[in-house]
């Protein structure tokens, strides 16, 4: 749901007050998921696919996903490591 739409329910309805925190779920949810995607392509550069074969876009795929989850994770890593 768009945020106008959002801001546009009236939440002394019942219905209305349910469709507003189910949306607030989603966007939770999607936030999370949203987040690999933007360390590949903020971080490693991939907009653009380089390859014609899928199986070599799919290795480089999984490579990048692999490296942003260590991104993600990296003050996680280097907290333990020092400490």
């Amino acid at each position: 749901m768009r945020s106008g739409r959002r801001k546009a329910l009236d939440l002394s309805s019942p219905l209305a007050a349910m469709i507003d925190k189910l949306q607030e779920i989603l966007a939770g949810i999607r936030a999370k998921v949203e987040r690999p995607f933007r360390a590949i392509k903020r971080q490693f550069g991939f907009t653009k696919v380089r390859y014609r074969s899928l199986k070599k876009n799919t290795a480089q795929a999984q490579t990048l996903f692999a490296l942003s989850n260590l991104w993600i994770a990296r003050r996680k890593l280097t907290a333990s490591a020092s400490g």
